[in-house]
């Protein structure tokens, strides 16, 4: 069980591992992770993060450069563990053709990074951990995370695919709640609207049925939701949606609008942007595609290179960036990330006492 001792000292023995003072982690959210936010949230003590899903090796190296320029704490890059491919060529056409009505189809870009690539150049990269999305790594790449000193930290949206990650030898579980912004975790593309677990509900299951500490992800936004993490079991959180417009995420000003206010309710789920379910904020583009008449949206990962391809055209009412969106979106302010970071982490220490 993951909850022995109180919640302070399960906070601290897993900084001590992770050479963290304070146990919040950035989410790794793929594209808005610039090197800056990274170094802001581990010179506040926490861990910096990256997400590469979408970045060559070459890229990764670079961003890890960056960081290290910067920081000698803590870091985290993720990456997904690739979908078994769909071949639904009329659900693409359909997908292509309703996009075509919201502005000019530009030409496809270049492969996908290779999967295979992107583990060998975080290994290289030699980050604190390594952590896995929509999937679990095998077993002779955690021997190889393990043998260079680099924990693995796996999310699970379940109980069951805590333990089973738990069992393929994860060193953390990151538990997603369905309160989570951007793409649920699930390793099934087909489970996630069936999935839609809160985080407060999964927490202290994990927590009696893991014996690996738990980092809680979903709607962790001020000292209040952290102190709550920890009391039900959590040892760390992970936390993205709040610092989305703090100056060192840089985020689309679009993007950062649409949080300003945003009530927990209109937040969506939405496959719109790449065809794996995200929450999102309720934008003209994402709210289309549930119109009456609106086809499904491609699989991923076909529809999120049309919306690319839109993206490189002319987009018309598509989003130029996903405008991803945790449900206590509201809660996000425009200060400093490490002053986030600490505040959350001084709030929840005196609610915890």
């Amino acid at each position: 069980m993951t909850v022995s001792g109180s919640p302070l000292q399960r906070a601290e023995r897993f900084c001590a591992r992770y050479g963290m003072t304070v146990p919040v982690v950035e989410a790794p959210m793929a594209g808005a992770c610039p090197p800056a936010l990274a170094v802001a949230v581990a010179g506040a003590g926490g861990m910096g993060a990256n997400g590469v899903v979408n970045d060559p090796p070459a890229r990764i190296a670079e961003w890890m450069e960056t960081f290290r320029a910067g920081s000698s704490g803590p870091v985290q890059l993720n990456v997904w563990v690739p979908d078994p491919p769909v071949d639904d060529p009329e659900r693409v056409a359909a997908a292509e053709r309703f996009l075509s009505t919201m502005g000019s189809i530009g030409d496809p870009k270049g492969p996908p990074p290779d999967f295979d690539e992107q583990c060998a150049a975080m290994l290289g990269a030699r980050p604190t951990v390594v952590s896995s999305i929509m999937g679990r790594f095998d077993d002779a790449y955690v021997r190889r995370l393990h043998g260079a000193g680099i924990a693995w930290f796996a999310c699970a949206t379940t109980v069951d695919d805590a333990l089973a990650a738990q069992d393929a030898g994860a060193d953390a579980v990151v538990a997603q709640g369905m309160e989570a912004g951007g793409h649920r975790g699930t390793t099934d593309p087909a489970d996630a609207e069936s999935t839609v677990v809160s985080l407060f509900a999964l927490l202290p299951r994990m927590a009696d049925v893991l014996d690996v500490p738990i980092v809680a992800a979903g709607g962790i936004a001020d000292g209040r939701c952290l102190a709550a993490a920890l009391t039900l079991g959590a040892s760390a959180v992970q936390v993205g949606t709040a610092l989305l417009r703090a100056p060192e995420t840089g985020i689309d000003p679009g993007w950062s609008a649409a949080l300003v206010g945003l009530a927990p309710e209109r937040t969506v789920p939405t496959r719109a942007y790449s065809g794996r379910l995200g929450r999102a904020a309720p934008t003209r583009y994402v709210t289309a595609w549930n119109d009456d008449g609106a086809p499904l949206p491609a699989p991923y990962p076909q529809q999120r290179g049309l919306v690319a391809r839109m993206r490189a055209g002319e987009p018309g009412t598509v989003d130029r960036a996903n405008h991803w969106a945790g449900q206590n979106a509201a809660l996000a302010t425009t200060d400093p990330a490490g002053e986030i970071v600490t505040r959350m982490w001084s709030e929840a220490r005196a609610l915890l006492g």
